[in-house]
């Protein structure tokens, strides 16, 4: 079993910026999106992975190389962002005129990936990381990384709703007496 699990979301694009739901859309990072992710390498630094894990889409790709863990990371396509979609591309706001109660947590999805997909693509990377001797380093995006993070903790899916996560922030997952905690959720401090 993993020992811990450091989640990274990676950097800024311009799109989670102005708050766009980038799923399939490869929407490179921005300026401050690159400085977020060599932040991130300075606050991981000297920390050993036994195994590194990044979604295959660019922006995650690219964090994870400017944080210094090109040479070694795997591509998942499993930890690619939830697929929205119609909605691709859509701010919260605009969505709720075609859908006045719609959250991401509630749906409807149109043409794009249901949570129960979102969240078997997360138990997919968890049974995949369980093998690990020591700890896992998966970067990866928002929405996807939330999900994650409540399937480690035996929660359904839509309890991802209730971790907020910004843009290149580090996460630890880990145990507490065998029973799967967050350690640290949301940490920016290396982004001051």
């Amino acid at each position: 079993m993993a020992d811990d699990v450091w989640l990274a979301r990676h950097g800024e694009t311009e799109w989670a910026r102005l708050g766009r739901h980038t799923g399939r859309t490869d929407v490179p990072l921005t300026d401050t999106g690159r400085a977020q992710a060599a932040a991130l390498g300075r606050r991981l630094a000297g920390h050993a992975f036994e195994l590194v894990l990044s979604s295959n889409r660019s922006r995650a790709a690219e964090t994870t190389a400017i944080a210094g863990y090109a040479g070694v990371a795997v591509a998942d396509p499993d930890l690619r962002e939830w697929d929205y979609g119609e909605l691709e591309g859509r701010l919260t706001e605009d969505i709720r005129e075609d859908y006045p109660s719609w959250t991401i947590w509630r749906g409807p999805w149109p043409g794009g990936e249901t949570l129960d997909e979102v969240a078997a693509r997360a138990d997919h990377v968890l049974e995949r990381i369980a093998g690990a001797q020591g700890d896992v380093l998966v970067v990866s995006h928002g929405h996807l990384l939330r999900v994650l993070a409540a399937r480690w903790l035996g929660m359904a899916p839509t309890a991802g709703g209730l971790f907020a996560l910004g843009t290149a922030t580090v996460s630890v997952l880990g145990h507490d007496r065998q029973t799967p905690v967050i350690e640290v959720w949301n940490e920016a401090c290396h982004l001051d």
